[in-house]
């Protein structure tokens, strides 16, 4: 790499497919067409003129990044895809607007875009002029967002300074290069800089993932299939619905009333609470892998198997967006932290930008409890996901898979609608908590779920549940029947809700949390 390419870094960029190879592993076979025209005149300046015919005769190509249209398994996407070969990947001014036009194209064209950027920054031996260029690109970006089109990025070793700090993080889907060095300021500047080495790991993919700023981590190879479940499930075109709208309290045909299924008798909540600590019981991620029809797993803060799960799914053959709350089975319970919460927040925005509904699914037996939640602002982090879903633009269906316990609860159940499990419960604190508030010891815990009213039945009455999904006894004994059934009704209840105009929808989101808590 040539001296000052960059302001973020001088690594190298190790195994990391060329631009090519990366576009070879993505697209169809002879599936990409250039969009690029030829470069402006050379620079005056001797130095940086020679630099760039180095990196022409080393690469092959006029400037650091390739645009174009490609196919991924026949579907057009516009794809930008950086070399880093070339100057470190540097953006200057003629290289922004490469990228710039490619955006406007896409969206003009409304195709799908999909950013494959790797760079050192802004190009040091064009300076300011270079640097500002990086609001072009950005504006363009968000004008592509604001058509609800796709915007989708994969950071590659290195991605770093202005790339990494506009253009490069703003996908509404975030993947990243296993190993990765991502980061504002490389470890050579910011060792000048502040006189001390950056720690090693700061930077890595798998650390701003566990940290919920990456949604995947994935290796080159398996790119393309990643793509194309994410691109299967935001192009699905939803199929007309048939049915009856819901209205809140009216079943669907043939399910008996919300507050006790044709055929059966409530449980008993203290039952109930013991049947959904099952470690067997279905919990999210299995609900999602028996019944969507694609569906796109991506990373949530501490890794995939944390408290938190999101997806991209087709339900019922509608795409839709799920955040779900997941306990840990048999290993210890990890508490749904504040982390988790903002993770909520931005799947919830992510919903609305992309026009998709958004599925919660809760199942927890808590928030964590910590003078680190604390410190974090976890009961502030509660108030912004209601306030969040309450406003949601697009519809927002809620499930009541298992436990219900706090504010970790409520946080992920303002909706147009709720599901819930014939065992789910909702209460603020688990029963042995209010037990211990009311009695001062823990052995009332089975009185207290009695009296509080906290299974699904008496949910419904109070106006939370719509529709109770039996389960035949209990969903740990039926895992795969219980799945289907309650699929079925996720699907009957996105299809209602696609029925009803936005504004619609939200004046009567409002009158139904008006209402809430007051007995049918």
């Amino acid at each position: 790499m040539d001296r000052h390419a960059g302001t973020g870094t001088s690594t190298g960029a190790g195994a990391s497919p060329t631009a090519h190879q990366l576009i070879g592993l993505l697209v169809d076979p002879g599936g990409f067409r250039s969009w690029d025209g030829p470069t402006p005149a050379p620079p005056a300046d001797p130095d940086y003129r020679a630099s760039l015919d180095r990196a022409r005769d080393r690469t092959g190509l006029d400037e650091a990044v390739l645009t174009g249209l490609g196919l991924i398994d026949g579907r057009p996407v516009a794809l930008i895809a950086s070399e880093f070969r070339f100057l470190g990947g540097s953006i200057g001014v003629a290289t922004a607007e490469r990228i710039t036009r490619a955006v406007e194209r896409a969206t003009a064209e409304r195709l799908p875009l999909i950013a494959l950027p790797v760079s050192g920054g802004t190009r040091m031996q064009e300076g300011s002029a270079a640097f500002l260029c990086m609001l072009r690109i950005t504006a363009a970006v968000q004008a592509h967002r604001a058509a609800g089109l796709p915007y989708l990025t994969y950071l590659r070793n290195p991605t770093m300074g202005g790339v990494f700090a506009s253009w490069g993080t703003l996908g509404q889907l975030v993947f990243a290069e296993p190993g990765a060095r991502l980061g504002f300021l490389g470890p050579r500047v910011y060792e000048e800089l502040r006189g001390v080495e950056l720690p090693p790991d700061v930077q890595r993919a798998e650390t701003l993932a566990g940290h919920g700023l990456v949604d995947a981590v994935v290796p080159p190879q398996e790119l393309r299939e990643l793509l194309r479940r994410t691109l299967a499930v935001l192009g699905s075109t939803p199929p007309p619905y048939q049915g009856t709208p819901l209205h809140r309290g009216t079943p669907l045909p043939g399910k008996g009333t919300p507050e006790e299924p044709a055929g059966t008798t409530p449980p008993d909540p203290w039952d109930s609470v013991r049947r959904t600590r099952r470690p067997d019981r279905p919990g999210t991620r299995e609900l999602l892998r028996r019944t969507a029809e694609e569906l796109v797993l991506l990373d949530a803060p501490g890794g995939r198997e944390g408290a938190l799960v999101r997806a991209l799914a087709v339900l019922g053959g509608r795409p839709a967006l799920v955040v779900g709350q997941q306990r840990q089975g048999a290993g210890p319970e990890r508490p749904f932290t504040a982390a988790d919460l903002r993770a909520v927040r931005r799947s919830a925005r992510l919903a609305e930008q992309l026009g998709l509904p958004l599925v919660t699914v809760v199942d927890t037996a808590g928030a964590e409890l910590s003078a680190r939640a604390e410190l974090e602002g976890i009961a502030v982090e509660i108030a912004h996901c209601l306030t969040t879903l309450l406003a949601l633009r697009t519809p927002v269906l809620a499930v009541l898979l298992g436990q219900g316990s706090g504010g970790g609860a409520l946080a992920l159940l303002p909706a147009d609608r709720v599901l819930a499990a014939g065992h789910a419960w909702l209460a603020p604190l688990p029963p042995e908590g209010a037990s211990a508030i009311v009695h001062r010891d823990g052995a009332h815990a089975a009185e207290l779920a009695r009296a509080q009213g906290i299974g699904a039945g008496r949910l419904a009455a109070v106006g939370l549940v719509d529709e109770v999904v039996p389960e035949l006894p209990d969903a740990a004994e039926e895992p795969a029947a219980f799945c289907e059934r309650l699929g079925a009704a996720v699907a009957a209840a996105l299809g209602s809700l696609s029925t009803a105009g936005e504004a619609d929808r939200l004046a009567a989101r409002a009158l139904r949390h008006r209402r809430l808590g007051d007995l049918r």
